[in-house]
């Protein structure tokens, strides 16, 4: 269900772009903004797991018999994956993420205030959502969105520049009403993309309910890493990141409204999808 969701959206998306690019700057406008807005992201998809690992101070685990390089490599077996690098981030904040631009490169990282907050079982169910991201390909449907959404954006700059100097007049368009649509259009965008991100959060929930045989232990690791995130300590955190892992550390400064902006959904509705996960 969650693919068919992801699907439509991107598909929404697409048909945005087209549409907005087709009337503004017809076929080459479109191809123009794909191929700038592409080409940061394509550099993006194959080198933000450096920049974000060095970023945190991120440690690579080499130490097999460490309990987390156990858990990884038991779970990447069970779920048929590529044994993924595993990194330590030396920081007290709970939190963990994947990147990497497929299984074959995956990276899991967890911090050092992850390990010390959660039990090994709610430790391990952490680790399989975010074995799930790899496994689904997640960092690549991120990108996808995002390059699309940024095209969107560049075209609509580019469309109100015109309106406001007259030079996109012949294409009917009356420079109120581009420059409506120039506002509009990027943050519905957005709303799509994050829409996305986190349609890929639920299924990366319930993927890793089923590789550890129950959602309790999530559960319960959701709602502590929240229970944390509301205290309001964000050292290091940062919203090009935030995206990146389990839970948004800013979910202490969230409401209802700017959900519809956040790369996450809520801890409630999480917890509650993951009471209906039949395992």
């Amino acid at each position: 269900m969650e693919v068919i969701k992801t699907t439509v959206l991107l598909v929404l998306l697409s048909v945005l772009l087209v549409s907005l690019g087709g009337y503004f700057g017809g076929a080459n406008g479109t191809l123009i903004a794909l191929l700038l807005v592409g080409g940061m992201n394509f550099y993006a998809y194959y080198y933000s797991d450096k920049h974000v690992l060095n970023h945190y101070k991120a440690v690579e685990l080499t130490d097999t018999r460490h309990f987390v390089y156990q858990m990884v490599r038991d779970l990447a077996y069970k779920a048929n994956l590529p044994m993924p690098k595993v990194y330590i981030i030396p920081q007290n904040i709970p939190n963990a993420f994947a990147t990497g631009r497929n299984p074959q490169n995956g990276v899991v990282a967890v911090t050092q205030g992850l390990i010390d907050l959660l039990n090994p079982e709610e430790v391990k169910s952490v680790i399989a959502h975010e074995l799930a991201h790899i496994r689904h390909y997640d960092i690549l449907t991120g990108t996808i969105a995002a390059t699309i959404a940024g095209a969107i954006s560049a075209i609509a700059n580019m469309m109100q520049f015109g309106a406001m100097f007259g030079g996109n007049n012949q294409r009917g368009g009356h420079p109120i009403i581009m420059i409506l649509l120039a506002i509009i259009l990027p943050i519905a965008a957005m709303i799509i993309q994050m829409t996305v991100s986190r349609t890929r959060e639920y299924a990366a929930d319930e993927a890793a309910a089923k590789l550890v045989g129950t959602p309790v232990h999530l559960q319960n690791a959701l709602q502590k890493l929240d229970n944390y995130a509301r205290r309001g300590d964000l050292r290091d955190a940062t919203q090009e990141t935030a995206h990146m892992f389990i839970i948004n550390p800013f979910a202490g400064h969230d409401i209802s409204f700017r959900e519809l902006f956040s790369t996450h959904p809520s801890t409630k509705n999480r917890i509650e999808r993951l009471s209906k996960v039949r395992v």
